[in-house]
């Protein structure tokens, strides 16, 4: 079983992106099931109806979401409807929308859970507790658990890695829009990156302006961030292949697609 996760799309920049290379990824990769977190797909943050329907139409099963869920209000109209889009499973009681998801794939269902760490983001509920209630639920019905872990510190997403470590098939941190290179198979069996990375503008700076966050750096006043629609595009992902009996990644790889790192099918 194997399992295509697309890291933060920004903007229209990483919209082209997937619409462009999705389908080669697809044709090189043959994954079963493709994942794309989506919480910036829409100007830089949030998302809308519009978009979510043309990810799915696009070929992934499930979007994921982070700390920009919210940044749209036309999300709530359409979240509770929204069958295959999860958003943090630890944002508080009685918020819409769920946090976790199952997919049939040929007969084999996957659970796709989204998280949000805590550490130099907003105090929500403890994602640690949260995620031992959820491998419980999802172990009722398959040992093919994949999670994304939407956090600012490496620290807390390695944690989460180990935490998980034999319980879940893999961890793939989002959010800062910097690829790592730390992605490995756990001892016990879990598939781990620190961040998949960013879908969007190469030549910005995580996808925005770089004259607007310069300035932001230089003078310490307020700006308006802008995408940045200047120049070449980048696409990261993750690939990780899960034994469907036991649920144990056999083997992952990164995906960095640029003009530095072209994609050759």
């Amino acid at each position: 079983m194997k399992i295509l996760f697309i890291g933060d799309v920004v903007g229209s920049p990483g919209r082209d992106m997937v619409q462009d290379y999705l389908p080669k990824l697809k044709e090189k990769y043959r994954p079963h099931m493709t994942i794309i977190n989506g919480e910036n797909a829409a100007s830089g943050k949030g998302i809308t109806e519009k978009i979510y329907k043309q990810f799915l139409e696009s070929g992934a099963q499930v979007i994921t979401m982070g700390n920009h869920t919210w940044d749209k209000k036309e999300i709530f109209e359409f979240i509770e409807d929204a069958t295959y889009m999860i958003r943090p499973a630890n944002f508080p009681e009685g918020t819409p929308g769920k946090g976790l998801v199952f997919v049939n794939i040929n007969g084999v269902e996957i659970a796709v859970i989204n998280l949000q760490g805590r550490t130099f983001l907003p105090a929500i509920d403890d994602p640690f507790r949260k995620v031992d209630k959820l491998i419980d639920e999802a172990k009722k019905r398959t040992n093919i658990i994949f999670i994304d872990f939407h956090g600012e510190a490496t620290s807390e997403k390695q944690a989460m890695g180990w935490y998980t470590d034999g319980r879940v098939s893999a961890v793939v941190g989002t959010h800062t829009h910097t690829q790592t290179a730390d992605e490995r198979i756990l001892p016990e069996g879990t598939a781990y990156i620190s961040d998949v990375g960013m879908t969007g503008s190469y030549d910005g700076i995580l996808g925005m302006e770089r004259e607007a966050v310069l300035k932001r750096f230089l003078t310490s006043l307020p700006v308006r961030f802008e995408i940045n629609k200047k120049g070449r595009k980048q696409l990261n992902g993750f690939i990780v292949s899960i034994d469907k009996n036991s649920g144990k990644a056999m083997k992952v790889e990164r995906i960095l697609i640029n003009d530095d790192h072209p994609f050759f099918g």
